[in-house]
């Protein structure tokens, strides 16, 4: 079975992007960042919020991850901004658990909030991995909105020169 990890980078006070989405206080350059590219080969398969999609879209990219099978999840949107990505609109949790039962490799959730809180919930993620920047950004997206209490256990962890952790933890069943 395919498993969902919500690999994520974030600032220490655990905010992933500013209420705008942008994440300029994310540290674009270093190791790790070569490592997080190597990390596509895990994966064939991305799950996106709206505010996450949107922050792509702002820019022209309809589809982010063309390497990846696209699925954003919105209850507002009703139709695809690119034939590419698949719109899930309702029952995410369903939908992800259908994913999870294909064949291939694991399952990205890039992000958001929103969607990570309500997959936790639905009790469908398997592993975090948290990208941990050495700064305090101050108040925007949490890594969570609300969603229960999860216990992890620390798989792996990696310390790169620039400050950056990686810390790879698996959802406790």
């Amino acid at each position: 079975m395919k498993r969902v990890k919500y690999y994520v980078a974030a600032s220490v006070d655990g905010t992933i992007a500013r209420a705008d989405g942008s994440y300029d206080f994310l540290l674009q350059e270093g190791d790790h960042v070569a490592d997080f590219i190597a990390s596509f080969g895990w994966f064939d398969t991305v799950l996106m919020g709206r505010n996450t999609y949107r922050v792509a879209e702002d820019v022209g990219v309809t589809n982010p991850y063309p390497m990846l099978k696209s699925y954003l999840f919105s209850r507002t949107l009703e139709t695809s901004p690119d034939p590419a990505v698949t719109l899930v609109s309702s029952d995410a949790a369903a939908a992800v658990s259908e994913l999870k039962r294909g064949e291939g490799k694991d399952i990205w959730l890039c992000g958001g909030a929103d969607l990570a809180a309500s997959l936790f919930e639905a009790g469908v993620v398997d592993d975090v991995i948290l990208k941990l920047n050495p700064v305090l950004a101050g108040p925007g997206i949490p890594l969570f909105k609300g969603g229960p209490k999860v216990d992890l256990e620390l798989e792996e962890h990696k310390v790169y020169n620039n400050g950056v952790v990686l810390l790879h933890y698996r959802v406790k069943r």
